[in-house]
């Protein structure tokens, strides 16, 4: 009697791996529409850089001139994306996690991700930030790439065992690697936030194009992470209080911020604001950009953008910063968000949390601030997304020693927790506001 040790099934897959033609056809489509997903976000962030730098320069110099410039961008952004792409509103990260639900037909993915949806969502997020909107680009940044990546399925071969789904989680965890320069981050939005199910036979593959897409940053932009890197004392006892409070604080915060936006855009209140949005949602968008404008003004153009100079502030010590700025960007970002102009909660969340964790660190007399806001940052962050990886390894990739990784994972998952008594995890409650896009079939 013979025995296989094994070896002949070994040579055979080998054989299979090496000869068939399909398979390294779709390594070659993914790998190609990695890097180009990734350079698409690229420059991405080169436009909507260069869009703020120019909203800042006319503010600076002409101040009176934000009162009429915001509310028009706000108003003409809602009309341009209602009328010719409303699928390109808001965050973009529920688009993809609904274009990935069973309950979607293939012929009805483009409602949510696409190469038309990408390019409008690059023009019209750079617009929000040549209007100062208090938005960010992460969020865009993932619809962006997973419609450049799902375009990559016309030119897979049959049978290359390469998933529509696959593609999406793919592109879309691109899109956070590529845009906040942390490959290691977007490997985990794709297994918290948008892989439900991973094809585990192209694992593997789809990992290496997420990291590529985000080497694609590193080439262009350097080794730099999005607030440089937080340097950090040691840690001691001392930091236990004011990094429960911080954990706490950032729960409670995130937590009801998540709430106030799900309320706010389904828009299932009877107040006048609400009505007033259903029925003439641009004039609505309109009084929004005002609203903003006069928020800008108190804050001293703090709470335009993404709030990533603040937060650099901050990170430096500058006694210069705002003392409402926590309150001010809070309140700035939920109406933009409220207005339906598209723009994304990453980078604001930051800000906001960064800010919390300063705020926290002066009341408590903590001497070492940028620990605090290092961990209100990932605090934050994980309480209005509950992706409590996600944000802390994001965050993680920016300080300077390992001796916060602790402290920081455990922040991420206590302001989780506690986010999750206050709201249900809100992308994948506006993922299901996206389903509800979906044509229905007439009754026979």
């Amino acid at each position: 009697m013979k025995i296989d040790d094994g070896s002949s099934t070994l040579l055979h897959a080998i054989r299979t791996d090496l000869y068939d033609w399909r398979l390294w056809a779709g390594r070659a489509v993914v790998i190609g529409f990695s890097a180009l997903a990734g350079l698409t976000v690229v420059a991405f962030t080169w436009m909507t850089e260069l869009a703020f730098g120019l909203f800042e320069r006319v503010s600076h110099l002409h101040g009176w001139a934000t009162f009429l410039w915001m509310p028009l961008c706000t108003a003409s952004i809602v009309w341009v994306m209602r009328k010719y792409a409303v699928g390109a509103t808001g965050s973009g990260i529920p688009q993809v996690m609904a274009s990935m639900d069973a309950s979607v037909a293939r012929r009805d993915r483009h409602l949510f991700v696409s190469l038309k949806l990408s390019a409008i969502k690059m023009a019209l997020t750079t617009w929000g930030l040549l209007g100062g909107l208090s938005l960010g680009r992460e969020g865009p940044s993932v619809q962006i790439a997973a419609g450049v990546m799902h375009h990559a399925r016309r030119y897979l071969p049959d049978k290359s065992q390469v998933s529509e789904n696959g593609l999406l989680m793919a592109g879309g965890a691109a899109g956070i690697a590529a845009a906040f320069n942390t490959p290691l981050g977007g490997v985990m939005f794709a297994i918290e936030e948008l892989s439900r199910r991973p094809d585990q036979r192209n694992y593997g593959l789809l990992v290496a194009g997420i990291v590529l897409s985000g080497l694609m940053a590193v080439s262009v932009y350097g080794n730099a992470t999005y607030f440089g890197v937080i340097h950090v004392d040691k840690l001691s006892s001392a930091l236990l209080l004011p990094g429960l409070l911080v954990g706490v604080a950032c729960g409670l915060l995130g937590g009801l911020f998540a709430r106030v936006l799900l309320l706010s855009i389904r828009g299932d209140s009877a107040d006048p604001f609400s009505r007033g949005r259903k029925r003439s949602p641009v004039v609505f968008a309109a009084a929004c950009g005002l609203a903003l404008a006069v928020i800008g003004l108190v804050g001293h153009g703090s709470t335009f953008g993404t709030g990533y100079t603040h937060s650099r502030a901050i990170l430096d010590g500058s006694p210069e910063t705002q003392p409402f700025f926590t309150l001010l960007k809070f309140v700035a970002t939920w109406i933009t968000t409220w207005a339906g102009v598209p723009g994304g909660l990453f980078a604001p969340a930051l800000a906001i949390g960064g800010s919390l964790g300063n705020d926290i660190a002066l009341l408590t007399h903590y001497a070492n601030a940028p620990t605090l806001i290092a961990l209100g940052m990932a605090g934050f962050l994980a309480a209005v997304t509950q992706a409590p990886l996600t944000a802390f390894i994001i965050v993680m990739e920016m300080v300077d020693g390992h001796a916060l990784v602790l402290s920081m994972m455990a922040t991420a998952m206590v302001a989780s927790g506690v986010s999750r008594l206050l709201c249900v995890p809100l992308y994948g409650a506006l993922a299901q506001l996206q389903l509800q896009r979906l044509p229905t079939i007439p009754k026979s």
